[in-house]
C-alpha cells in the first residue's frame, strides 16, 4: 500500500520545525533525510495507517531533541532503524 502514499507528503520545511535558534534549516534537512531513510525500510505492502503512524512518530520522538543537531547521522539512522523495526513488530 506504500504506493498509495508519497514520501514528499511527510517532509518538513524549515518553517515546520519550530524555533531551533537559527538551525531550522539543518534540523529540517536532517529530519527529511531520516524520513527518507525510514521510508526505504518500510515494506511495500504495509497499510497506509501504519506508515502514517511510523513516519509521523519520527518527528514526535525527535521533536525538540538536540540529537538532531548534535548526533552523528549514523547514530540517528541506527535509532530510526530500531524505531521502525520496533513499530513493525508491535503491528504484528
Amino acid at each position: 500500500m506504500k504506493d498509495l502514499l508519497q514520501v514528499q507528503d511527510y517532509l518538513f520545511s524549515h518553517f515546520d520545525v519550530g524555533d531551533w535558534e537559527g538551525e531550522e534549516e539543518q534540523v529540517a534537512e536532517t529530519l527529511n533525510e531520516l524520513i527518507h531513510f525510514a521510508w526505504d525500510l518500510l515494506p511495500d505492502d504495509l497499510d497506509c495507517e501504519t506508515i502514517d503512524e511510523i513516519i509521523n512518530g519520527i518527528w514526535e520522538h525527535l521533536r525538540g531533541d538536540t540529537a538532531l543537531l548534535d548526533a552523528e547521522f549514523e547514530e540517528l539512522t541506527d535509532w530510526v532503524t530500531q524505531y521502525v523495526h520496533s513499530s513493525l513488530d508491535e503491528q504484528m
